[in-house]
């Protein structure tokens, strides 16, 4: 008798692993799927092949044109669409925890539009693609360092809620540079530099390159690290900073630690792929449906749905039509109405 309570926590264990090893697989599948998919439609059993052979080192029998279009077109851009979806809805995820609301996203400090500001200046000023990309990321974690500094000074002034004074300074500083986007387009070259901008503010991962992984690799490791680290200080801090303090965390220390982890997260993707929206808002909150709301379960199921995600959008967006749809518009498209249905059919609160 003995023996068979003993086996029944493996048996769990077990199984919860191989429910798990499910949505990796799917993820896993869905890559395949996005490599083997486009104007030049390669076999699944082909792109297999292809990046088994290239993971060990071995020479392949796929045609070379299939491997070219697999490995030096469609690779770095289904990378990329993993890459920026896990970071924004991981960054999505914090932002909601640490505000207590499930409607907040990355942008709602105002680095989304820190990073457009800054790639809008780079194109009028007709810059260097990386320069462009530095000026986003620098955009980004600018207007949050200064929603943040605002919000300091307003709390010295006696504020009582530093999270609503948060929200609203981001609300604000993010209308002055929405201001700063309209009249830089207005100043804009109508018929070359005013179709890109455009082009940009929609989001897209048509240019992704291996340089460009490269360089937003880093910024988001760093980000990453914390909030693994200290997933388990995000659930006490949803319960409220007085809440949060009697049991042990250094909320004044904690909160801007977090945030600057999930801004460096959101730059590094904003400042490679354009604004792309919903993500961080609707990848969250599903992922709160499935898992509930303790942040040890939930980074990890965000992140494995935004890398999903995206990639299937970006899937969407290149073969729905003739011309390339750009991603804003789909994960509007798709996002709102689901997010809609969810909030009509949900039965599980927010925390």
């Amino acid at each position: 008798m003995s023996e068979v309570v003993a086996a029944i926590p493996a048996r769990r264990r077990l199984a919860g692993w191989s429910l798990a090893a499910l949505p990796v697989l799917a993820l896993l599948l869905l890559v395949l799927v996005s490599l083997g998919t486009g104007r030049y439609p390669v076999p699944l059993a082909d792109v297999f092949s292809l990046l088994l052979a290239k993971a060990f080192g071995l020479a392949s029998s796929v045609d070379p044109t299939a491997q070219t279009v697999v490995l030096q077109v469609r690779l770095p851009r289904v990378l990329g669409a993993l890459v920026v979806g896990a970071g924004l809805a991981a960054a999505g995820a914090t932002y909601q925890g640490l505000f207590r609301n499930p409607l907040v996203s990355p942008d709602i400090l105002g680095v989304s539009a820190g990073a457009s500001l800054g790639a809008v200046l780079g194109i009028v000023l007709t810059l260097p693609a990386a320069w462009i990309q530095g000026l986003a990321f620098a955009g980004g974690l600018g207007a949050v360092a200064v929603v943040y500094g605002v919000g300091i000074a307003v709390r010295r002034r006696g504020a009582s809620d530093p999270v609503l004074t948060l929200v609203l300074a981001g609300v604000a500083v993010g209308a002055l540079l929405g201001a700063g986007i309209a009249l830089l387009k207005v100043l804009a070259d109508p018929y070359n530099q005013l179709p890109a901008i455009t082009f940009w503010l929609l989001g897209s991962l048509a240019s992704v390159n291996r340089g460009d992984l490269g360089a937003i690799l880093p910024a988001m490791g760093i980000g990453l690290i914390p909030l693994v680290l200290l997933r388990w200080r995000v659930n006490l801090m949803s319960l409220g900073d007085e809440e949060a303090r009697a049991l042990g965390v250094e909320t004044r220390v904690i909160r801007p630690m977090l945030v600057a982890a999930a801004t460096l997260v959101t730059a590094a993707a904003v400042s490679v792929t354009g604004v792309i929206g919903w993500v961080g808002l609707i990848v969250p909150h599903v992922a709160r449906l499935l898992v509930g709301p303790d942040f040890r379960r939930l980074l990890p199921a965000s992140l494995l749905l935004g890398a999903g995600y995206l990639t299937a959008v970006d899937l969407l967006a290149r073969t729905v039509a003739t011309i390339e749809v750009p991603l804003g518009i789909l994960t509007a498209l798709v996002g709102a109405p689901f997010f809609l249905w969810l909030l009509a059919t949900a039965k599980r609160g927010w925390a």
